[in-house]
């Protein structure tokens, strides 16, 4: 099963991830954890090109294709064949982030971007987005405890990352069954125990379609 994790620079996304791989494999899955822009060789080279404060002003389709670019390669060599030996996989993002950032918030169009990646990507789309909803001010609050790690998108105005929620709720709405809201401004444990229950039943009922 391929599963995905969504949300605003801040939304707690990353932390989470760990606990839940070790709950999945206390249960007995195999569980390989990735992440985008990455995973790959070649997708962490096009990632340092991306955040690269070298490259402030990017057009934005270039922006857009240098991700998908960097998500087909971590897709067909590392996303793949790891669900192929029957891992469960969880992306510390995917394809929504795009559609979302460059799609919405660059303002390429989320229909366009999608359409592109759908071609790319020949298709493939998780079978379970999980978004992390976390208000703006809390998300502010906690990219500026860590200034240090801030790359060139973190450092975006807040009309640039109001338009990314904007793209997140679109996207949300439009797949309802596949996204699933998490409220990232609980505390740790209540959402790593959210999270880890909604991916349980999801693994449960994908295994008995499968």
């Amino acid at each position: 099963m391929f599963i995905t994790i969504e949300g605003m620079d801040g939304s707690g996304k990353t932390t989470a991830i760990v606990p839940i791989k070790e709950c999945l494999e206390s249960l007995g899955y195999k569980v390989l954890l990735t992440r985008e822009p990455g995973g790959h060789k070649v997708s962490e080279k096009i990632r340092k090109v991306i955040l690269d404060d070298d490259s402030e002003g990017m057009h934005p389709w270039t922006e857009a294709l240098l991700y998908i670019a960097s998500r087909k390669e971590h897709m067909d060599k590392v996303v793949a064949p790891a669900l192929q030996k029957g891992y469960v996989v969880i992306s510390d993002r995917f394809m929504d982030s795009t559609s979302a950032y460059q799609g919405n918030a660059r303002g390429l169009g989320i229909s366009k971007v999608n359409e592109i990646q759908e071609i790319v990507l020949d298709g493939c789309i998780p079978d379970l987005t999980i978004y992390f909803d976390l208000n703006m001010e809390e998300a502010e609050r906690r990219i500026n405890k860590r200034p240090e790690l801030k790359n060139r998108l973190d450092r975006e105005g807040l009309n640039f990352k109001l338009r990314v929620k904007e793209g997140y709720d679109e996207l949300i709405r439009k797949n309802p069954d596949r996204i699933k809201v998490i409220d990232a401004n609980l505390g740790i444990e209540e959402v790593q125990q959210q999270t880890k229950k909604i991916i349980v039943e999801a693994i449960a009922k994908w295994q008995a379609k499968n």
